[in-house]
């Protein structure tokens, strides 16, 4: 049997049994440790660090860039929507609703042409919104929260247009809706964000 290096050992299973970590593993972990040239005398934290930290503050901008159109909500307390893909550009319309849903029908350099529930069009910055998914009620009256997604379940709440909340699943015309500690199911046709 070969003598596996200290660095390339596993936990012990139940078994008691050493084992080995597959070998691209092992070279990658041999290589953050100082076995490699690429990290110098780098602690193995700090080289970790070094590689990991990117992909974490590039993650959200990562899960805006992907194939148009797409649904996401207004992560800020306050966004500037401008009439073109600039801060030099003119604003067109001041969002002060954070979770409102918008459509995000192109992308273009750290900057999304969105679309709101009303059909305005304009330019954000990318970074203002969230991929979380959200919705608005529409429609004419209140809108029916009911236990389950079934006209004939129990009305849980009821609410009015305009209201903002959390998108859930969406199944026979139903979509899981929650506003707050409030949740429930409401038709699909009632919801823009969808």
């Amino acid at each position: 049997m070969l003598a596996a290096h200290p660095a390339a050992l596993a936990a012990r299973g139940a078994s008691g049994q050493a084992r080995r970590e597959p070998r691209r593993l092992r070279v990658c972990l041999n290589r953050l440790r100082g076995h490699g040239r690429a990290f110098g005398n780098m602690g193995f934290r700090r080289k970790f660090l070094v590689l990991v930290a990117p992909l974490l503050v590039a993650a959200p901008a990562l899960a805006q860039d992907r194939e148009v159109p797409y649904w996401a909500t207004i992560r800020a307390s306050e966004l500037n929507m401008r009439v073109g893909p600039s801060a030099d550009y003119k604003i067109a319309w001041v969002y002060r609703r954070p979770g409102l849903p918008v459509k995000v029908v192109r992308v273009l350099e750290g900057w999304r042409l969105i679309e709101d529930q009303d059909g305005a069009r304009g330019w954000v910055v990318a970074r203002l919104l969230s991929p979380d998914r959200g919705a608005v009620v529409i429609g004419r009256g209140n809108a029916e929260m009911r236990a389950d997604p079934s006209g004939d379940a129990r009305i849980n709440w009821r609410v009015e247009p305009g209201v903002i909340g959390t998108l859930g699943d969406c199944a026979r015309g139903w979509c899981e809706f929650a506003v707050g500690k409030r949740k429930g199911w409401v038709r699909e046709q009632r919801l823009w964000g969808v």
